[in-house]
């Protein structure tokens, strides 16, 4: 996979720490990486973004970003308030496309769902995965709701020929609630696609190192790491 998009089942749910463990863990194996956002909102112009984040605990990634906008909005409403230019999907597909020539991995992550906006002409980070033919990875949250988002994204990648090579639930809490347990068993079911890994609640919080070294602890063997699906859910199981 020269190139992923990391996407989610929407905002805050975990997309940044989880292309965090995938490039800690990508790295940990001996590839290049590079992150590319495709539109950072919400930071000022000296402000610290998404994917210096990643590039502060997965350690030596390429971080890159195509537009940023001050508030935080969809990208195309917080350009259009800003007065600047939209970011579109042929702007993200170039820049990941020549990143892909330079590193082993780029990971491209969106901003907040898959079709969150863009632009006016409703350009979405499903067309950036179109365009690049890129595998799209699904964070999803552990609890009650997530079932129907995670499905109903599922679903959209499929109608548009998109490959979902699994999902990972991005905080996997400490003390799982009877939902969470159960999703374990049903979130494959609904996406139609393997559960991946599940980082815990606080990952972000974990000083760099100790990140860095427990990340490939989170994912499964697809992403490169050693998390077992089936071992995580007896233990967690119901």
């Amino acid at each position: 996979m020269p190139v992923l998009v990391i996407t989610g089942t929407g905002t805050e749910i975990g997309k940044t720490v989880v292309t965090a463990a995938v490039a800690a863990t990508a790295l940990a194996a001996g590839r290049s990486v590079a992150v590319l956002k495709a539109a950072q909102t919400g930071v000022g112009p000296d402000e610290p973004g998404d994917a210096r984040e990643v590039a502060r605990l997965a350690g030596g990634v390429t971080a890159a970003e195509v537009a940023r906008y001050p508030e935080p909005l969809a990208p195309a409403t917080a350009a259009r308030r800003a007065g600047l230019a939209p970011v579109r999907p042929r702007d993200v597909a170039e820049a990941a496309a020549k990143l892909a020539t330079e590193h082993d991995l780029v990971l491209v992550e969106g901003a907040g769902g898959l079709l969150v906006r863009f632009d006016a002409a409703g350009g979405t980070l499903a067309d950036v995965a179109g365009l690049l033919g890129a595998p799209v990875l699904l964070v999803v949250t552990a609890g009650l709701g997530t079932l129907n988002t995670t499905e109903l994204t599922a679903r959209e990648l499929r109608s548009r020929g998109l490959d979902l090579p699994g999902v990972v639930i991005g905080s996997w809490p400490e003390a799982p609630d009877l939902a969470a347990r159960c999703n374990l068993a049903d979130l494959p079911d609904v996406a139609g696609a393997p559960l991946l890994g599940a980082v815990p609640a606080g990952a972000a919080a974990l000083a760099p190192a100790a990140f860095r070294s427990s990340a490939p602890h989170w994912l499964a063997p697809r992403l490169e790491g050693t998390w077992d699906a089936e071992v995580f859910a007896r233990r967690e199981a119901p």
